[in-house]
């Protein structure tokens, strides 16, 4: 029927399974596995200072702008991720992705906290994923140098190594950067390090409903990091007809960090 509603003759409605949509009467089609999720990946992080009243108009009520409003970093990440029973890692198309995203440094009731305004991912079920725990994902096309142990096609873990990373959508670079590694970092990047706050966001259909959306803080246990490289970085964000990236340019460039992370999501806490 064309209002979506179904009749059943002959017994009882079929009960459908899925942790999320297109959920069926097995669950096996649905293109997001409950959690836990575990992650593992490789991370470029340019830490830049964007201009401060762009900053503050990505932040939603809730969030206060702190007293380093402008203090921002871009993080692009090469993951492989897989839910409990690992069954994705050997279906790889299902388990590895990449994605870009920016997190702007701020405050939730005087705390310092991260919120990322703009992301993009190239797998779909990493954007589903993302808009269950609020983060706001579109559709992209992300590159990143990987290093290498043996051979010349790619830079080892040491100073002199270079690296560069691109991020584009709808046909159009959004962002590109390079990284030239110094030395061990002591500190990491430090803008991404409070917690992140994200937004789940959800337009009624009923135009009588109410919007759903609340504030959550993105969780995650079980962290483990890499040692750290730093060096020298470039980072240069592109207009766009339909993405505000270059609102939030690099007015200046700081650090750049290479390192491998792993964590894993099983759900987030409210914002109060």
């Amino acid at each position: 029927m064309g209002d979506g509603r179904a009749s059943v003759e002959g017994g009882a409605a079929q009960e459908l399974r899925g942790y999320a949509l297109p959920r069926t009467a097995t669950g096996r089609s649905s293109l997001v596995a409950p959690p836990p999720w575990h992650y593992s990946g490789d991370f470029i992080v340019i830490e830049f200072r964007a201009d401060p009243e762009a900053a503050r108009s990505f932040l939603p009520a809730g969030l206060e702008a702190g007293d380093d409003l402008g203090a921002a970093a871009a993080v692009f990440a090469d993951w492989q991720s897989c839910s409990e029973s690992g069954d994705e890692l050997l279906d790889p198309i299902r388990s590895q992705y990449k994605e870009f995203y920016v997190v702007l440094a701020c405050r939730h009731r005087g705390e310092a906290v991260t919120r990322c305004p703009l992301m993009w991912v190239d797998k779909g079920f990493s954007l589903a994923r993302g808009w269950i725990q609020g983060f706001p994902k579109k559709p992209g096309s992300i590159w990143m140098t990987r290093p290498v142990t043996v051979g010349r096609a790619g830079p080892r873990l040491e100073p002199g190594a270079r690296f560069g990373a691109s991020a584009s959508a709808d046909d159009r670079r959004l962002a590109e950067a390079t990284l030239t590694l110094t030395d061990r970092s002591e500190t990491g990047p430090t803008v991404n390090a409070p917690p992140l706050v994200n937004t789940r966001y959800l337009p009624p259909w009923d135009p009588a409903t109410p919007v759903f959306e609340e504030h959550v803080f993105a969780g995650g246990r079980d962290r483990e990091i890499s040692a750290v490289w730093e060096g020298d970085a470039t980072l240069r964000f592109l207009d766009s007809p339909v993405d505000e990236l270059s609102a939030l340019a690099p007015v200046e460039v700081g650090k750049g960090f290479w390192f491998s992370f792993g964590f894993t999501a099983d759900g987030g806490t409210v914002a109060e």
